[in-house]
């Protein structure tokens, strides 16, 4: 986020709820992109080892060897790295709401 910490609490009221929301749901769409991939993965690799030829060692070891697989899963780990950065940045928010004595959720009036 391109605010600091100390900065959100020296907020107006109305702008930090707009920027927690705006937070929070990104972080939502960025976790759906990264599941929707994970589970994309986990379907090709279910396809992948069905067809594959051998035992079930040999199998195994044809989709842990596989580099497309390997590169999915590098991008699914550092998705995750980013939504866990967009989480520090909404539950610092959140902080920064409870330091103020409200929730994030109340309705303000402006």
């Amino acid at each position: 986020m391109e605010i600091t910490a100390e900065a959100m609490i020296h907020l107006p009221e109305g702008e930090l709820l707009e920027t927690y929301r705006k937070s929070l749901r990104l972080y939502a769409e960025k976790k759906f992109a990264r599941d929707t991939e994970r589970g994309r993965i986990a379907w090709q690799g279910a396809r992948f080892f069905v067809t594959c030829k051998g035992g079930v060692t040999e199998r195994q070891m044809a989709l842990e060897a596989s580099e497309d697989f390997a590169k999915r899963n590098q991008q699914v780990r550092e998705m995750t790295l980013d939504l866990d950065l967009l989480k520090a940045d909404v539950d610092v928010l959140a902080l920064a709401f409870r330091v103020r004595g409200t929730a994030p959720f109340e309705k303000t009036e402006q």
